[in-house]
């Protein structure tokens, strides 16, 4: 009887411990997720090696000071292998969505789709996946792909 005491106050007690490790943790608030651009959804028609994506965003987009200006699909490697420019704000039409033209890939390659915003660069959040198997959120190191940004297309300026 006086062991199984002493078990159930050493468990309550180290029980006690994480419960005041977790608490520490710093959380990300629902409303802070909000205002973070993402890709939401990938969907994805026709046949290889030329695929139309059709990519829904949610970005805090606010007219031409900041707006998600493009999507691009690369691969792991860091390759860009299309980007789809944006040419204004969508402040009133959260989410969207954009279809691009044929991307050159087949159903099997490993694919990263990520949105690029005109005044903070690239969002931490993308989706990963194939043609084939589909495409599930992720996300990307700090940097990842970032020599990328300054390559062609570039948007024009906003036309808001």
């Amino acid at each position: 009887m006086r062991f199984n005491f002493l078990f159930l106050f050493v468990l309550l007690v180290s029980c006690n411990e994480k419960d005041a490790m977790l608490s520490d943790v710093p959380t990300m608030e629902m409303e802070d997720m909000e205002d973070l651009a993402s890709i939401e959804a990938v969907e994805v028609s026709g046949a290889s090696p030329q695929y139309i994506f059709k990519v829904t965003i949610k970005s805090p987009d606010t007219g031409c000071d900041q707006y998600a200006d493009w999507w691009e699909v690369i691969n792991p490697d860091e390759e860009l292998i299309y980007r789809r420019i944006l040419t204004h704000s969508h402040v009133n039409e959260q989410p969207f969505t954009r279809q691009g033209n044929p991307v050159p890939v087949n159903a099997e390659d490993v694919l990263i789709v990520r949105l690029h915003m005109n005044n903070s660069g690239y969002a931490r959040y993308a989706m990963q996946g194939s043609v084939q198997g589909g495409f599930d959120r992720t996300v990307l190191e700090e940097g990842f792909g970032q020599a990328l940004e300054d390559l062609a297309p570039q948007p024009p300026k906003c036309t808001n």
